[in-house]
């Protein structure tokens, strides 16, 4: 296999990876087949997405497990993962057109929720550092690393850069342990009393599909009556944090990761559970 993955005509590429295209088929086939999985587990749900049984599947049939594809076939099978998020992209650009009246008639409140997305950078940028992260960090923490915050990152700093392996790495975990962690999530929230179902379904909808689906559900469950605005609320979230959150990634988010970055490494590093990353 080629070390840099260019390849004269598209019958090449698949002539060389044929074992990546034909595993990645039987993996989606095989999740397809599992469909989507619901457990109640006290007042909230536990949710398996059709993702997590592919993601799982990659992961075995990797160099480190089962070892059906080496280690060249697995780099070169994170080269397509960006082809598969402009798939992604150019949806999104269809629903931002098609849902521009969305934007104007929702008002402030759905356009301002989007910034409550931006705490996360000032809770998991320090403690990346402090894991021994380093420039990882930056696209591991600026956002929930779904597919079009993968993109930007990419498109910024370039797929081979550190920043996009922290991205992917993330965007990984996110797949495998997220829609769980989404799912509880809203059960404790839930738990305190002091958001109204309209809002906590609101608040669901933050630019993740499968999470927002998870936790949506999960409040469903808890709150009977009002699943319908719960489930209109966070598809309108869900829409709002897609057009816009580009947007404040773009120009607001991955420049302030990056500008903390710079000013909080120096300092944590030395404390480090890990020095080199």
């Amino acid at each position: 296999m080629k070390a840099n993955y260019q390849y004269k005509t598209l019958g090449e590429r698949f002539r060389t990876e044929w074992k990546i295209f034909l595993l990645a088929y039987i993996f989606v086939l095989i999740a397809e087949l599992i469909g989507r999985k619901e457990f109640q587990f006290g007042s909230g749900m536990f949710i398996l997405f059709p993702i997590f049984y592919t993601i799982i599947l990659g992961v075995l049939s990797g160099p480190q497990v089962f070892k059906i594809i080496n280690e060249t076939e697995t780099k070169a099978a994170s080269k397509l993962v960006v082809i598969g998020i402009c798939l992604f992209i150019a949806k999104l650009g269809v629903t931002a057109g098609s849902n521009i009246d969305i934007i104007i008639e929702t008002g402030p409140v759905l356009l301002l929720h989007g910034f409550g997305s931006l705490l996360c950078i000032i809770v998991a940028l320090p403690a990346a550092i402090l894991l021994g992260m380093k420039r990882e960090a930056v696209g591991a923490s600026f956002s929930l690393n779904r597919e079009y915050h993968m993109a930007l990152i990419n498109d910024i700093y370039g797929p081979d850069s550190f920043e996009a392996r922290g991205s992917l790495s993330v965007y990984i975990i996110g797949g495998m342990i997220g829609t769980i962690y989404f799912g509880f999530l809203a059960t404790l929230v839930s738990m305190t009393g002091l958001f109204t179902p309209e809002a906590l379904g609101l608040g669901s909808g933050i630019g993740a599909g499968i999470f927002m689906a998870s936790a949506s559900a999960s409040l469903s469950a808890i709150y009977p009556e009002s699943a319908a605005a719960i489930n209109t609320l966070a598809s309108a979230g869900e829409t709002i944090a897609g057009i816009t959150g580009i947007y404040m990634y773009m120009f607001i988010g991955i420049p302030l990761c990056d500008k903390l970055y710079r000013i909080l490494e120096p300092k944590l590093s030395r404390f480090a559970l890990k020095k080199d990353f």
